[in-house]
């Protein structure tokens, strides 16, 4: 055999881009499978529900003719083709269609599933109602909480303004130990024994914050004639009474 010219017309005119081949053979390979696949569907031989349904929609979209018994009856009456039924026309043109039942499940099964359906989906829209709810709930609660402590933690301050101010005016008369002991706040114990027991004496009193602040501020309008509110001293209880608003933080808001 003589050897092939590369330098020929023949062979500079073929294709030989990289990987080529590799798609040519795909895109036959498809093809072919495609081919096969509706020479498959051809030759399958349809179910007998298939060929019922073939040959009930060919009958369905079939005008009725004059071999009809019920068509013939109405071409009788004045009745033509295409036109709408009753007297003055405001009847149907089409035939009311078939609603045919294919499947195995009992009448009203469908109707059932649909009831079935709406109550799930009822269900689920009222869980999400009362998630919603408790969501609503809990920030309520958490507000609530936040502004109880909030109150709490001014009304400490409060106190403790009330002791500092009662352990000074309390100490000008020169009186050195207070009436109730947590009149004064007490200094820091760097011994642990000393801590603890003061824990011990914190724990034993039945009074709140709130109950105490009221106590002490009483005190501190009737022995010093002092009122924690305005942070003003007054001579006496009657210029106290007359130009003090109150004995509470509201009284002065």
């Amino acid at each position: 055999d003589e050897e092939e010219d590369y330098m020929s017309d023949l062979f500079i005119k073929q294709d030989v881009r990289p990987g080529l081949p590799m798609v040519r053979r795909g895109k036959e390979a498809i093809q072919k499978e495609e081919k096969q696949k509706e020479a498959n569907e051809k030759n399958r031989q349809k179910s007998i529900k298939e060929e019922e349904k073939e040959r009930r929609d060919l009958v369905l979209k079939s005008a009725l003719g004059n071999e009809n018994k019920g068509f013939a009856l109405l071409q009788k009456m004045g009745y033509k083709s295409g036109q709408a039924l009753g007297k003055s026309g405001e009847g149907i043109v089409e035939p009311i269609p078939l609603n045919i039942k294919t499947g195995r499940s009992g009448l009203g099964h469908e109707e059932l599933k649909k009831r079935k359906a709406e109550e799930k989906l009822e269900n689920y829209r009222q869980k999400l109602h009362m998630k919603k709810q408790a969501n609503e709930q809990a920030a309520d609660q958490f507000r609530i909480r936040f502004k109880t402590k909030q109150e709490e933690r001014k009304m400490e301050g409060d106190l403790r303004k009330s002791q500092r101010a009662c352990q000074q005016l309390d100490m000008q008369k020169d009186i050195d130990v207070p009436k109730e002991t947590w009149f004064w706040i007490e200094p820091e114990e760097e011994d642990k024994k000393d801590e603890e027991d003061k824990e011990d004496e914190c724990t034993s009193s039945d009074l709140n914050v709130s109950e105490k602040l009221h106590i002490l501020t009483a005190y501190l309008r009737e022995e010093h004639f002092y009122c924690i509110w305005c942070g003003t001293t007054y001579e006496d209880s009657e210029d106290l009474s007359s130009n003090c608003p109150g004995d509470s933080a509201a009284d002065h808001d």
